[in-house]
């Protein structure tokens, strides 16, 4: 049974920062969804411009691990994840804000790239942060609970994954409504006083009231690049996360392309789209509660291989919508967008949940910042890379802004994708055995 104190917040201000941290994390979907819009029908760029950016923006993710390792060795006034996390947020707020202030004349594709690149940059050192945060409070409380499963660690990271999602939720609502009732201009200013908000409640916080593990303050970034090296040179580790990453890189997301032919072709309103992802926010504010109550004793590659199974027949799914076969039964195209469309896009992060919680009972003590790193990394290059292949199957299938007769064959090509990694799934290892149990058999 989990103990009380993995269960509920106690005076250890640590649930309270992760929480909000996460909520934030959720919300900054808000922003993005104007983003959208703004390029779409501000700057007129077309579907493939539209996911290059949209891609292109992510870079600053890929040097995940470089922030972990920097978060593990270099301390700030004898703190190493608090600073981070402000760092990042004030990054947020100032990208965000300078945004909302940039006149319609100086407002180009190039300076929005500058700017948005600047954000993710922000987001992806807070996230690192959050990450090895959870990572290392995970490990304490595994360690410390009498189950010889990972729970304790599953039901922390099942938490900020709640509030990441509650986050999301809101963002998305709030998001598909203000879209037609105010300009983006008022939106990034909104996110960016949020963000702002949120750095100065992480300045006020000490990190010595959060407990987390001691490590050498001089251990030093050779040292934390060499605990890495030796972390990621583990079968179960190295064999889990490049078939995890390739399961991703290898399908080519047609993101962009369907944002045009929903809101180009079929004149889907804004506030069904902001529906539509408010419906796959609360389906990922529901799979964390159901994971943690009933799947944390479920294989990983089990669970992560019916998951991956799931996305291709959703993707079967799109091509009949397409084609117009749900229209033929009566579903009108706007609730297929809210329902499906919306769990489609999240299905693609379920999987994460158990797999971060497999990466943690592997992470060696001490680098938990940069292996998390490495990992988050990792998925968000595979995200890059399957942007750019969706752009690549777009323009092979020959849809343009106005052209979609060839999306449906692009769709199939990408259910088919899907399916492959399923045939390299033995890559994926299983829980670590905890010693207690060890020494029971």
């Amino acid at each position: 049974m989990v103990s009380s104190e993995g269960r509920s917040p106690d005076p250890n201000p640590i649930w309270k920062l992760l929480g909000f941290g996460f909520w934030v994390q959720g919300f900054r979907c808000f922003p993005w969804m104007a983003v959208n819009f703004f390029l779409k029908d501000g700057l007129n760029v077309d579907p493939s411009t539209l996911q290059l950016l949209q891609n292109s923006a992510n870079l600053p993710m890929v040097a995940k691990p470089l922030y972990g390792v920097v978060s593990d060795a270099v301390y700030v006034a004898g703190q190493h994840r608090i600073p981070y996390i402000a760092v990042g947020a004030l990054l947020q707020a100032v990208s965000w804000l300078a945004i909302a202030m940039l006149s319609p004349s100086s407002t180009s594709i190039f300076s929005i790239t500058l700017y948005l690149l600047l954000s993710n940059l922000g987001a992806s050192i807070a996230e690192v942060a959050n990450d090895a945060i959870v990572a290392e409070v995970g490990k304490q409380l595994t360690s410390s609970s009498k189950s010889s499963q990972p729970s304790s660690s599953g039901e922390l990271q099942s938490y900020v994954w709640m509030a990441s999602s509650a986050g999301g939720v809101l963002g998305n609502l709030i998001g598909g409504i203000a879209i037609d009732r105010c300009s983006p201009q008022t939106i990034f200013l909104f996110s960016g006083l949020l963000l702002a908000l949120q750095f100065f409640i992480t300045i006020s916080v000490r990190e010595s009231s959060l407990n987390l593990p001691k490590s050498a303050a001089d251990a030093g970034i050779r040292k934390q690049l060499s605990d890495l090296s030796v972390a990621l040179r583990k079968p179960e580790i190295a064999y889990s996360l490049t078939w995890f990453a390739a399961s991703y890189a290898m399908i080519p997301a047609l993101t962009g392309t369907m944002f045009f032919y929903q809101t180009q072709y079929l004149k889907i309103e804004s506030s069904v789209l902001g529906l539509s992802k408010v419906f796959g926010q609360a389906a990922m504010l529901l799979w964390s509660i159901i994971y943690n109550r009933y799947l944390k004793s479920v294989p990983p590659r089990k669970l992560i291989s019916a998951i991956q199974v799931l996305m291709a027949v959703f993707m079967i799914s799109d091509v009949l919508f397409v084609k117009g076969f749900y229209r033929q039964m009566g579903v009108p195209d706007s609730a297929y967008v809210v329902i499906f469309s919306g769990l489609l896009e999240v299905l693609f992060f379920f999987k994460i949940l158990p797999f971060t919680v497999l990466i943690a009972q592997f992470c060696p003590p001490g680098c938990e910042g940069s292996l998390m790193a490495f990992v988050m990394s990792a998925i968000a290059l595979a995200f890059i890379v399957s942007g750019y292949l969706g752009v690549a199957l777009a323009s092979y299938v020959g849809v343009t802004g106005n052209d979609f007769s060839g999306l449906p064959l692009g769709l199939l090509i990408q259910a088919v994708c899907t399916i492959l990694p399923l045939y390299w799934s033995s890559c994926i290892s299983h829980y670590v055995k905890s010693k207690s149990r060890r020494k029971k058999e």
